[in-house]
């Protein structure tokens, strides 16, 4: 996979006896304006999350409680990325498709993306996908 496309982000995880802080700041250590913040969770055993792939959307996918996974797959190659720390992020650029699985009990998946909510902009059928990516 194209590292540009998909990678683990390291975010600064600030250690204190009080409670440890994690910071995401836009053009700093996320790579685009963020636009959007969104989070889901109480996600039913079995359950799965994305099934979609962004035109021009870029997200950073962070487990802020809990696990889950990740599976992307840029047209040529799949890859799955287990994501139990939130002082890391996974980016996801455009024209990736994801699929979110296997969360644990009160997993939290909180998202950072780069692009206000279009309906258009997402890709949910996978024949169509496919067509967009193929070389």
């Amino acid at each position: 996979m194209k590292q540009n496309k998909v990678r683990i982000i390291d975010l600064p995880k600030i250690v204190d006896p009080r409670g440890n802080l994690t910071v995401a700041e836009q053009l700093k250590n996320i790579p685009f304006d963020i636009a959007r913040v969104y989070w889901t969770y109480d996600v039913p055993s079995g359950e799965r999350r994305g099934g979609h792939a962004h035109r021009t959307c870029e997200e950073i996918i962070i487990a802020v409680s809990g696990s889950f996974d990740v599976e992307v797959f840029d047209g040529e190659e799949r890859q799955t990325f287990h994501l139990n720390h939130p002082y890391q992020g996974l980016y996801v650029g455009t024209n990736v498709w994801r699929t979110l699985e296997d969360f644990s009990s009160g997993a939290v998946c909180l998202v950072l993306a780069s692009e206000l909510f279009d309906e258009d902009e997402y890709i949910y059928d996978y024949d169509e996908f496919l067509k967009l990516t193929a070389k």
